[in-house]
């Protein structure tokens, strides 16, 4: 099986800075486009980045030049640098990634969820 491990998140101030990481485990033949998700209070869930296996990242607007994904391909891992913080961000914030397991077809896996409040 293939489980999301996400680890990160927490409480700033504005202006404050958070990384969230999440690392895929379990037979695992190969990762995809991994990203992140997020869900404000009373608000749907949006994406926030999208990273490739090569490293092509793709954010969205109220986040880019602030937020950084990265990508570790041999540990799958997918991490979030958060900077600049402002109380717009605060949200439970997902990892999602496309993973080919062994012996498997291509799925898609959620983490469960890492809270970043903000307060100003």
């Amino acid at each position: 099986q293939v489980h999301m491990e996400e680890s990160g998140g927490g409480s700033v101030q504005s202006g404050g800075s958070l990384k969230l990481s999440c690392r895929a485990s379990g037979r695992i033949q190969t990762i995809g486009d991994m990203s992140w998700y997020r869900q404000p209070p009373g608000k749907q869930r949006e994406l926030v980045a999208m990273i490739s296996p090569i490293h092509s990242t793709t954010y969205a607007d109220s986040v880019k030049g602030r937020f950084t994904i990265s990508m570790n391909n041999p540990t799958s891992t997918v991490s979030l640098q958060l900077n600049s913080l402002e109380p717009e961000d605060t949200a439970v914030y997902f990892c999602h990634g496309k993973i080919l397991p062994i012996e498997a077809d291509w799925s898609e896996f959620w983490g469960q969820g890492l809270q970043v409040t903000v307060s100003s």
